[in-house]
């Protein structure tokens, strides 16, 4: 084989790039198997609750929990300890098991990734998409409402508003469904003016030094 035909060496971030899609496949398969469950109980709504509540105990109110659950020393025995002991009797059997079996397979790393999958399944499912909007100040009811008629008009599901304060973007609104985004503030526009500002001083500029430089020029 010619050197030509050698692949080059992926960059660190190409290779951050495909173990992050490595790991949010295998999380959607952890996904859809609990969901599978959750739906054959009539418990998915009750599951993505209990989800939301360990997600946000584990990763915002105890750090060391989640150092702990991610944490290649520590045995799977002592793991699973600390789920029965945290969980049994504070949380569905379903998902107890289930962290049981993360536990079993050294995936309980994964938990972020296979919360967010089942959400976006669930409401695939339900026909919701959540909508992020980022506004300078918060949304009023008429405007939020408004917002989620237009949306609903245009995507066909049910937006599910989830709404950030950024008062850097003076007025007007960021909206992102997924990868589309529609930018619509003040901040945005005032940067696009004085870039078409700048812009048209430019070929102001080098249409004088053309009228100038020509032998024919004024």
């Amino acid at each position: 084989m010619s050197t030509t035909d050698t692949p080059a060496p992926l960059t660190e971030a190409e290779y951050r790039h495909d173990a992050d899609v490595s790991l949010q496949r295998i999380g959607k398969v952890y996904a859809e198997a609990l969901l599978g469950a959750a739906l054959k109980r009539g418990e998915a709504e009750n599951i993505l609750a209990e989800f939301d509540r360990l997600e946000r105990d584990v990763r915002g109110t105890s750090p060391l929990m989640a150092a702990f659950f991610s944490s290649g020393v520590v045995s799977r025995n002592k793991k699973a300890k600390a789920i029965r002991d945290a969980f049994t009797n504070r949380a569905s059997e379903l998902l107890t098991n289930f962290l049981l079996v993360l536990n079993d397979h050294d995936r309980l790393d994964l938990l972020r990734v296979i919360h967010t999958a089942y959400r976006e399944l669930l409401e695939e499912r339900a026909g919701r998409m959540r909508v992020q909007v980022l506004s300078a100040v918060p949304l009023l009811a008429e405007q939020a409402e408004k917002l989620r008629r237009e949306l609903r008009e245009t995507i066909y599901r049910e937006p599910v508003l989830e709404p950030k304060v950024d008062p850097d973007l003076l007025g007007g609104m960021i909206v992102q469904l997924g990868d589309w985004v529609y930018d619509g503030s003040v901040r945005t526009r005032l940067q696009q003016l004085k870039n078409q500002i700048l812009m048209e001083s430019s070929h102001e500029i080098q249409g004088g030094r053309d009228r100038f430089g020509s032998k024919n020029g004024n």
